[in-house]
């Protein structure tokens, strides 16, 4: 796979797909910019080499009433301090124009590639004539690359390619968690859908010394265990793949509960075996975090997707947060997490930035951590 330095930019256009997938309120305000910065020192690279920059994304599911692009060229001038031209297409004859008239150094942002349908369908057309706004193609939007879209896999096709400096670090970082990892490799996954999830813990329970499970997904191997009694079994298909009985598993053995709207003042910490038919699970207990604090701090790779609880509620952030806490005091270990939840609780509990790495995706990290082939990644190569 080429990158950056297999390339000289000097005066070329160059076609960067970024990720500034990001939410966005009703006035403009970007709430979460991590996405939008970590690709600030690709944008830096290519401005320092002289080059003609276009940059592309999508926005949500493309709703063109408010999945526009524009604050994202706000917000890019305030971090570059630089004048960012604005398009409010990806395509046709004003683009390609406007792609024409750069000068080098200048920055282009186009908009919200989704507008088209074109672009999930990964028409062959839709990625030609993209690809008409650049004479090189940077991929530097790693939580896309295990979706089959034309911006992602299709415009390789017709234009030399390679790797920004985020996606080669995202595949050098997660390479390293599978295959070049100082034991005890500890590996903590919370989150809601075990289906998302599957695939990752599969691969981990090979690998991994111990494997941490709180949340949803922890309740759902409770519940199939017997351990949670008089709860319809969840995602059946998927615990059974698991093997229950493996001593690198440890679940909750205690939780903060309350009633199955999590709005009544009502809640109480007690341990599993006494959870309450109408009541439910919002986070795992004193009694967990302690066992999974001893477990942390053995830990010389450590690896977090998918907060623990409910943390965005007060009441029961608790387990994510000290979670958060243990591993970034264990200063031995390599610390990496990702996904759009732990993202955002580790920037409200103020731990981003004492983590190594922090992936940008998601559903991309997952697939590439489960040994699945990302599409993005496989047409750079």
């Amino acid at each position: 796979m080429k990158t950056l330095k297999d390339f000289d930019f000097e005066g070329k256009r160059v076609l960067v797909r970024c990720d500034f997938n990001v939410s966005i309120d009703k006035n403009g305000k970007i709430s979460e910019k991590y996405r939008i910065k970590n690709t600030i020192p690709t944008i830096k690279y290519l401005m320092r080499q002289g080059a003609k920059i276009i940059l592309m994304s999508h926005l949500s599911e493309g709703d063109k009433k408010t999945d526009s692009l524009r604050p994202v060229a706000q917000e890019l001038e305030k971090i570059l301090k630089k004048k960012i031209m604005f398009l409010p297409d990806c395509l046709g004859p004003e683009a390609k124009k406007a792609s024409q008239g750069l000068h080098e150094s200048q920055i282009m942002l186009v908009e919200n590639v989704r507008f088209y349908p074109e672009e999930k369908a990964n028409d062959e057309a839709f990625a030609r004539e993209l690809s008409q706004l650049g004479d090189i193609f940077v991929n530097e939007a790693f939580s896309v690359c295990h979706r089959k879209h034309a911006s992602v896999m299709g415009i390789n096709r017709f234009l030399p390619s390679c790797a920004g400096l985020l996606l080669e670090k995202e595949i050098n970082t997660l390479n390293k968690i599978l295959n070049d990892f100082e034991r005890p490799l500890i590996v903590i996954i919370g989150g809601v859908k075990l289906e998302s999830k599957i695939k990752t813990m599969l691969n981990f329970l090979k690998i991994a010394d111990h494997l941490l499970l709180g949340s949803k997904i922890g309740e759902a191997i409770l519940i199939h265990k017997g351990l949670l009694l008089g709860r319809e079994p969840m995602e059946k298909k998927f615990v059974s793949q698991i093997d229950l009985t493996s001593p690198k598993i440890h679940l909750p053995i205690d939780g903060h509960m309350a009633l199955k709207d999590p709005k009544e003042s009502y809640s109480r910490k007690g341990a599993i075996g006494t959870l309450k038919r109408e009541e439910e699970i919002f986070d795992i207990g004193p009694e967990t975090i302690k066992v999974f604090k001893e477990i942390i701090k053995e830990g010389r790779t450590i690896f977090w997707s998918g907060p623990v609880g409910l943390f965005e509620d007060k009441r029961f952030a608790s387990g994510t947060k000290e979670t958060g806490e243990a591993v970034v005091r264990n200063f031995r270990a390599f610390k990496v997490a990702g996904g759009g939840d732990t993202i955002s609780a580790l920037a409200k509990f103020h731990l981003q930035d004492k983590f190594d790495f922090v992936s940008t995706g998601g559903g991309a990290m997952l697939e590439f951590l489960g040994g699945g082939e990302l599409p993005g990644i496989k047409a750079l190569d």
